[in-house]
This record gives C-alpha cells, structure tokens and sequence, in this order.
C-alpha cells in the first residue's frame, strides 16, 4: 500500500488515495520515492492536451531509495539511492543496439495484459505515467529505468536530473553537438529552457541567448550561463538574434512546446545552423518552414529526453552539481507536500515557476 495522487478526470483536483503496489517481478525494483519535480509534460496530460488513459498515477521526475529488488536484478540493491527515468529501455533492440536508448518502445519492460498490474486500487487496474507515476510514496519500475547515484546527493536536487536538466543538457550534447565558441540561442526559460543554458555553458558554447516573456526568468537565465537576453514581449526575437550575432546563430532551441516558437528558432539560425524542438508541441499541430532556407543547409530536429544514455549521463550530471557547475538549487522554485501537487501543475500554466519538487517524508 501507498499514499499516491491519482489522475482520475481533466483538469480535475488530484485525491491523494491508497493504492496497491504489486511485489516486484523478476526485473523489477520497488522505490521509496523521495523527491518528484512537478514537470510540464504531468500538465500536458493533466489539462488534456496530450490524451491520456485514467485513472492514472502521473509523475515522471523522481529520485528515491531502492526498497526491494526483483529476483533477477542485480544492478542494485536495498537502500541504493536512484534517479528514474522514462526512457526504459530493453537493451537489445535496434535502437538500443546502436546507441539510441531513449527511442526504445519494447513493451517487455512493462507488465503484459495478462499479468497482475504492477499499481491497483480494490482490484481495479491503474495506469503508470511514463511506466514511473512518480506522484505516489512508492514506485514499482523495471530496472532500465533507474539510474543509481552516489548517496551524498541530495534527492530533492536528484530528481530534476530524472528528466528536465537530463532533456535539456542533453539536447545540447547529445542531440545537437553543441562545438566550444559556438552561438546559442535558447526559446523558454523554464526547468528544461534554464537547463539547455546551464548545458550549452558546459559545453563552452561562446555567447548563449535567453529568450522569454518574464523578466525575472531572463533574470535567471543569467545564473545558468546565458550571456544574452532578448524579452520576446517588447521586440521580434528573430530580428533581435539575427541583429545580436551578425545574422544569426549556430543552434537554437525551443524548449516551450509551440508550434510559433519552432518556426522562430528555425529562422533564427545562421547558414548551416541547427534548430532542436524539445518542446512537446500539441498533436494536430504543423510547424511551416520557409522552403528555400534548407538551400543554406539549415536543419531542424526534434529531440527525446535529450538523446540520453541516462545511466551514463545521470552520475555525471550529478557530479557537476557536486563541482557547483550545474545549478539544480535555483532550478527549484518551491518544495511542496504530495496533497498540493495539483495546484503545483496549474501554476505551471502561467510559465512563471521553474519547477515545484514534491517533497516526500
């Protein structure tokens, strides 16, 4: 059994419930959670942009504390401190085989149909968001979605790595191969938007461009790295990018989710730039490119959890927190108790928070 905050309608105040937690199978591991970031992709699903499948326990960013292990594993044990992610993978497939892991879809690291669900309520079936449902004390995961880390981390800094520091660093890495010297330009500064500057300052980019509508956010930006503002309320930020770097820049990214947001971080790039989305732009949605650009070799790309290899990734990431080079403390805009996760979600809708970190006890 388990305290856990349960999706059950749209945009619809979470209860906090009793749930049942199956035993863990062979390959699985039963977390403590510990810490869980209230993410835009929750919201996405919470107001019904992306559809969804309820009653569902949401939550995707967490960080815990093995409790038990299945019979088979062997990659942790009892009181091993983890980062999740939602990029489970098999380890086998294709994808997996050539080093894209965060673009597995295997459905053996999930419970079959006929198996007992690994989450229920009075025998009734509840879904896991992202195979994790971080909102809940306990998760019971396969083991390829754990990553373990050294315990003088401090969880509630932990979690965010779980996904927006790992899709946002990772974006700049792994995705687009950010060079040393090179110019940036970042569209959002939210948890993910903060962490592609926090990521392109790492990786030694040479002038790194914030872009927002809130002035404390650009504010912010400037503790992870960013060189450059452009506050999209008062002017064109293609105009102002091109007007800042001579024409336009290496790479740009969009981290908001807008189909608007896409084309400007396209039309920003210099000759021979690339444009990642990272934002979970709506279904139904068609981002137009003006055609002749892709003459100058422009691209564009899309990217999955920042192309991760997040059981390599997550422990590095970690260490530079430890080395003061990744600012996870001002990512946090606030800690709050598992009964306030709902009203952390709409908050999220103003664009005004960083990330909401629920804390557990």
């Amino acid at each position: 059994m388990a305290r856990a905050a349960v999706f059950r309608q749209v945009n619809t105040p979470m209860e906090i419930e009793e749930i049942d937690i199956a035993k863990p199978g062979p390959r699985e591991v039963l977390v403590r959670t510990k810490a869980a970031g209230v993410c835009h992709s929750d919201l996405h699903f919470y107001n019904g942009t992306y559809p969804s499948r309820p009653p569902m326990v949401l939550g995707h960013e967490s960080a815990g504390i093995v409790e038990q292990v299945g019979s088979d594993v062997t990659y942790v044990q009892p009181g091993d401190h983890v980062i999740t992610c939602l990029s489970v993978f098999c380890g086998h497939c294709e994808y997996c085989l050539t080093g894209h892991m965060s673009l597995c879809q295997s459905p053996e690291t999930r419970r079959g149909p006929d198996q007992e669900p690994r989450l229920s309520q009075s025998g009734n079936y509840l879904t896991q968001f992202a195979d994790l449902g971080s909102f809940s004390e306990l998760m019971l995961v396969h083991e390829h979605s754990i990553a373990k880390i050294r315990e003088d981390m401090p969880l509630d800094r932990a979690a965010l790595i779980g996904c927006g520091v790992t899709t946002g660093i990772g974006a700049v890495i792994h995705t687009a191969g950010v060079e040393p010297g090179s110019t940036v330009a970042v569209i959002g500064c939210g948890g993910v938007g903060l962490s592609c500057v926090n990521g392109a300052a790492i990786a030694g980019a040479g002038r790194i461009i914030a872009i927002d509508r809130i002035a404390a956010k650009l504010e912010l930006a400037k503790t992870f790295g960013a060189t450059d503002f452009v506050n999209a309320s008062d002017s064109d930020p293609v105009q102002a990018v091109r007007d800042l770097t001579g024409g336009g820049v290496h790479y740009s990214f969009e981290a908001i989710g807008l189909k608007v947001a896409a084309e400007q971080a396209f039309r920003m790039l210099r000759a021979g730039g690339t444009a990642t989305v990272i934002g979970m732009i709506p279904p139904g949605e068609m981002v137009s490119l003006h055609g002749p650009d892709f003459l100058q070799e422009k691209a564009l790309q899309g990217s999955m959890m920042g192309s991760n290899r997040f059981r390599v990734d997550m422990p590095r990431f970690v260490d530079f927190y430890m080395q003061g080079s990744l600012h996870l403390d001002d990512l946090v805009s606030r800690r709050i108790g598992i009964e306030d996760v709902s009203d952390a979600l709409v908050a999220l809708e103003t664009g005004e928070e960083a990330r909401s970190v629920v804390v557990f006890d």
